[in-house]
């Protein structure tokens, strides 16, 4: 049973949403990061991206970093930009990008389920990435960026969350990137029980993006366990700020591949070893992939249609994905790229940059490009379910979560 629970959110005070609302921490280097909070004062990457407001030398994990989120943070509570409710809420927040739409329940998963692998991962994290998060959430006390989490479509929720959108949006903005975020707040007891009671109901739910997110609100609730040994499990720090989304919902996009060279092979040399693995086509223009087993060629100024032949389909969840396919016939054997986390030979592009970003990189400084058919919410589930992990970027999922619509205290109140 998944223990989903209301909460207390800190949220932008009215009218100010599009000011403070930023893309997550994450997708930004430390340039662009830079750049993008200039004459933004309310951005909340300012808090998530603390060393923003430092000289360009200043290190990105020095102490004075994670201070000065904190002042950051707590001092737009303070200036009313930031506002907390009273009461133990659920909120949603629906996401709409090119007329289609997405709405998540805002609330706080348990760490404990996590532990105990009620909600299920995909992917490995790198403990150093994890200890950067660890420091801004435990030093900030709250958690600044949502953990993007999937469950199985439910009726009850379903109409439980289309009742609440009737009521007027808390905000309703568009962003630069053209997205348009709407939110509400679900106050009302029985329908909290309710909520409440359906995820109860549920023995999984996954998590989509985030999980270096997720692993860090983890070990910080496992720190101040240890430091709180009367600890009840009901304290805030059990739990870790999430947006839960119904998977009929949710779009994944591909997540493409582009290599620096052909490991001495001609253009047609490799085509020949292609060849052993797919039926080839040659195409006239560029041209997404349209089914699982597809993956289209960018080589010499020329785009071919892959089909994986039946010999080597699969079914098992993992070396079925068709990422694992072109990494472990071909991207390995054929071109040496072993260790696709590491060889600096490899690079990875997300769908929302499209086919004509793959064509640049290669008219530039790659040989050859891999557009790849999006990974299922069905196959991020089942390799989930079989307690596996998928290679390194599987999924792109899109529309991103902005961070700083909804913060979780940590001691469920203002410092």
């Amino acid at each position: 049973m998944a223990d989903i629970r209301p909460f207390c959110a800190i949220r932008p005070a009215e009218g100010k949403e599009a000011e403070i609302a930023a893309l997550p921490y994450d997708v930004y280097s430390r340039a662009e990061a830079r750049e993008a909070v200039k004459d933004r004062p309310l951005s909340f990457l300012r808090i998530d991206r603390a060393e923003t407001q430092f000289p360009e030398d200043i290190d990105l994990y020095d102490s004075r970093v994670y201070e000065k989120a904190k002042e950051l943070l707590w001092g737009m509570v303070e200036n009313g930009d930031f506002v907390q409710d009273d009461k133990p809420c659920y909120y949603l927040y629906e996401l709409t990008m090119n007329g289609r739409s997405q709405t998540g329940i805002v609330a706080c998963a348990s760490a404990d389920d996590y532990l105990e692998g009620r909600i299920k991962k995909h992917e490995n994290t790198r403990r150093e990435k994890e200890e950067d998060r660890v420091r801004h959430v435990d030093v900030c006390n709250a958690q600044t960026g949502p953990i993007f989490l999937a469950y199985r479509s439910d009726r009850t929720l379903k109409e439980l969350v289309n009742g609440a959108k009737q009521e007027k949006p808390l905000f309703d903005f568009v962003s630069e990137d053209k997205i348009r975020h709407r939110g509400w707040k679900i106050a009302g007891s029985q329908e909290i029980q309710a909520i409440r009671e359906a995820f109860g109901n549920m023995d999984a739910l996954y998590i989509a993006d985030g999980h270096h997110r997720a692993a860090s609100a983890v070990r910080v609730c496992q720190k101040r366990r240890k430091e709180h040994p009367g600890y009840t499990g009901e304290e805030e720090f059990n739990y870790f700020l999430s947006v839960i989304f119904p998977d009929d919902e949710l779009m994944i996009m591909d997540y493409n591949r582009v290599v620096r060279d052909l490991n001495g092979l001609t253009a047609e040399q490799f085509l020949e070893k292609v060849r052993e693995i797919f039926e080839v086509k040659p195409l006239e223009k560029a041209l997404h992939p349209e089914k699982k087993g597809q993956v289209a060629l960018f080589l010499e100024d020329r785009w071919y249609l892959l089909t994986l032949k039946e010999e080597y389909q699969d079914s098992d969840p993992v070396e079925g994905l068709d990422v694992s396919v072109l990494q472990n016939r071909l991207l390995g054997p054929v071109l040496g790229i072993e260790d696709p986390k590491t060889d600096k030979r490899i690079d990875f592009v997300g769908g929302i940059r499209g086919l004509s970003e793959l064509e640049r990189r290669v008219h530039t400084d790659m040989k050859a490009a891999f557009a790849m058919y999006p990974t299922s919410i069905g196959e991020l589930f089942a390799v989930a379910d079989a307690g596996r992990l998928m290679p390194p970027k599987s999924t792109w999922f899109e529309p991103k979560l902005r961070s700083g619509l909804f913060l979780h205290a940590l001691d469920g109140s203002e410092q």
